[in-house]
């Protein structure tokens, strides 16, 4: 790994400095909740290769250069002391869970606090869940990735990414599993969730920017990807391939070319 002296700045100036068509405003370009155009199925006209050619909006898929998920290279991602942990203040919340067909949501309903990064809240709106993982590390995926998805007032959004490998079941999933075999897409009201129970903590992580994973494959996005895997049961995880539509239980975009972007691991 590449040891480096990067100041805070340094990063504020990457971000800033990306083309303004490319930072995301999640109030008129969010993740799509209608799964029936596109597919992870490679080689179909449907896949990931075609998502950018099946409608104009969705264009950024196929031409972007800054687009997620990615391979980190523990040998070049830069490690650096100079990009503060994140100290998530999460609340307690109501939330309902809904079948979007291509994954399982967890969306929260009220404030349920959030993460601060260089100065700006970003407050959490939803945690979803991908089989295998999407991000990868020295080109091997991990059972399955969590998205903690946040927005700030003005709309940029952030993702805490937390890996998982087969082991002991995961406490959070273990309170929901019921509802994620018989949730439909008309969602279902859980009550107060607490997301702290998803145990994000000040810890390593890696940081570059990217985008989202499913069309319109928006730019700008600040993905913050845990360094420390947690467990997930192998019935856990197979209860959430099984509860999303067929030819969606592998719901992983393949990974995409860094062209030339940065990759920070905070220590």
């Amino acid at each position: 790994m590449a040891k480096t002296n990067f100041m805070p700045v340094v990063f504020t100036f990457l971000f800033l400095s990306i083309s303004s068509y490319t930072i995301c405003n999640a109030r008129d370009e969010n993740e799509v909740n209608d799964e029936t155009k596109f597919t992870y199925l490679l080689g179909t006209t449907e896949g990931p290769e075609h998502w950018g050619t099946i409608k104009p909006e969705w264009k950024l898929c196929e031409i972007g250069k800054y687009q997620s998920p990615v391979n980190f290279r523990n040998k070049t991602v830069k490690i650096t002391t100079a990009i503060p942990h994140l100290k998530p203040n999460y609340k307690i919340a109501p939330a309902v869970i809904v079948n979007r067909g291509h994954d399982i949501k967890l969306q929260w309903e009220t404030d349920a606090g959030g993460i601060n990064i260089d100065g700006t809240e970003y407050k959490l709106q939803q945690c979803h869940w991908h089989t295998p993982s999407e991000h990868k590390v020295d080109g091997k995926c991990f059972a399955m990735e969590a998205h903690m998805v946040h927005q700030s007032v003005d709309g940029r959004v952030a993702v805490v990414a937390i890996p998982f490998k087969i082991g002991a079941p995961n406490p959070f999933l273990d309170a929901l599993i019921g509802q994620v075999k018989t949730v439909d897409d008309k969602g279902l009201k859980l009550g107060l969730i607490d997301p702290q129970q998803l145990g994000v903590k000040a810890e390593p992580f890696y940081r570059y920017i990217g985008s989202l994973t499913v069309p319109p494959c928006t730019e700008g996005i600040i993905w913050n990807v845990l360094y420390q895997a947690r467990t997930v049961s192998m019935e856990q995880m197979m209860a959430l391939r099984n509860a999303v539509h067929d030819g969606f239980e592998a719901n992983a975009r393949p990974v995409q070319g860094l062209h030339r972007r940065p990759v920070y691991l905070a220590m």
